[in-house]
């Protein structure tokens, strides 16, 4: 039986900080008012600061919006992983539609030296092609005084980005979400066939999973792990038999939650095992979904989970796929291996991938690195010490 170390909080957390991309990250919070911004509501008028490309003349700075004409109101950082890899899906989506009368405006609501800083480097998989010249195609902003993430992120109680708001032909919310869900609900807005009020509902059942969700940390926090798990299969029952994409997706996400409530209960029988194993091969080939499934995983050891054999094999995995990852993956890929190693007293081949994610990061990111691999490596001290001393004879001897 593999022999599973509770790493010290305050190194994993370290550790991850700021490797772990929105991607992971951006859950959501349950609302502690109603919102008061929602699809339906009539879209605030726009004060942005600065127009990154506004010298080429492609479209006009937006304040209000015109009637019959639809916009797409996304909400980005040049931090957030997952923003940098939905901006050539925006601009695809803006050359689709461009003569339809259909204006993307991203928003950022950083200093406007920090996102030029990115403006003349190649964008990530596509060399010779500087983020500057990619997002020619669309609106990029900066709005660092946050009066546009006020009226639109917070108004909405939406706590992740990207996230984007499509205003239809009335100049009403009709859609919120991320963007590379956006050409269904885009391409419905523009034909006039969209079931506003059926997403609606779906944006409600989406609260009230919220709502349930927070029960079921609060008890697996309590540590009854049963009653979180009748809990969750309540929970799944409002979604089975729904078909459209987002609750299957959501019951998939459900599932995943309820079998990780078995692994943490210590539930290490083959239904179990066989479920995570099963996951990970349908991962293979996406960096993005091996790094979801390895800090599900490392979270349930840090949990004091024994995860048995799933941990070399899910070492095994991050391994393969961290060199095709994009590069602000990269970083965290190198931090999971390294936790996961640590976990096990493997400290060498944990210091290794730690200094792996400090050479892959950059600026702050690359300081927080430096500092997890300082802990690190005094943690890899202590443990020796206390090896030393178990193996020293006693006085006597």
């Amino acid at each position: 039986m593999k022999r599973f170390r509770l790493l010290p909080q305050a190194w994993t957390r370290r550790a991850l900080l700021g490797a772990a991309s929105a991607m992971l990250l951006a859950g959501s919070s349950a609302a502690q008012a109603e919102p008061t911004l929602t699809v339906g509501s009539k879209a605030p008028s726009l004060d942005i600061e600065h127009y990154i490309h506004e010298e080429l003349g492609k479209f006009d700075p937006v304040t209000d919006f015109k009637e019959g004409n639809v916009y797409v109101v996304e909400f980005w950082a040049t931090w957030c992983g997952p923003c940098i890899q939905s901006m050539p899906h925006l601009v695809e989506l803006q050359e689709k539609y461009r003569d339809q009368g259909v204006q993307i405006v991203s928003i950022s609501d950083e200093d406007l030296e920090t996102v030029e800083g990115i403006l003349d480097r190649d964008y990530p998989g596509k060399e010779g092609v500087t983020f500057k010249e990619l997002t020619s195609a669309y609106t990029l902003t900066v709005d660092p005084d946050g009066s546009s993430t006020d009226d639109y992120m917070r108004a909405a109680q939406q706590n992740g980005i990207p996230a984007a708001f499509l205003v239809g032909k009335t100049g009403l919310i009709e859609w919120i979400g991320h963007p590379m869900r956006l050409d269904d609900p885009l391409e419905q807005v523009l034909e006039g066939t969209w079931d506003r009020e059926a997403y609606k509902e779906e944006m409600a059942r989406q609260q009230r999973l919220e709502e349930a969700m927070q029960k079921i940390n609060r008890l697996a926090g309590q540590g009854k792990m049963d009653d979180a798990i009748k809990a969750i299969e309540k929970v799944m029952e409002e979604f089975e038999g729904l078909e459209d994409e987002a609750s299957v997706s959501i019951l998939e996400q459900l599932e995943q939650i309820k079998y990780s409530l078995r692994l943490d209960s210590g539930d290490l029988s083959d239904d179990v095992v066989n479920y995570f194993r099963e996951q990970l091969k349908a991962s293979k080939g996406d960096p993005q979904a091996i790094a979801r499934f390895s800090y599900g995983l490392m979270s349930s050891i840090q949990q004091g989970s024994d995860v048995g054999a799933l941990a070399d094999e899910t070492i095994a995995a991050l391994k393969e796929e961290t060199e095709s990852a994009e590069a602000q993956l990269q970083p965290l890929m190198y931090v999971l291996q390294a936790q996961m190693n640590a976990s096990l007293g493997r400290f060498d081949e944990a210091i290794s991938a730690q200094q792996k994610a400090v050479e892959k990061s950059e600026g702050r990111q690359k300081e927080r690195m430096e500092e997890g691999l300082a802990d690190l490596k005094e943690l890899a001290d202590q443990e020796k010490g206390e090896e030393d001393d178990t193996d020293a004879p006693e006085e006597g001897e």
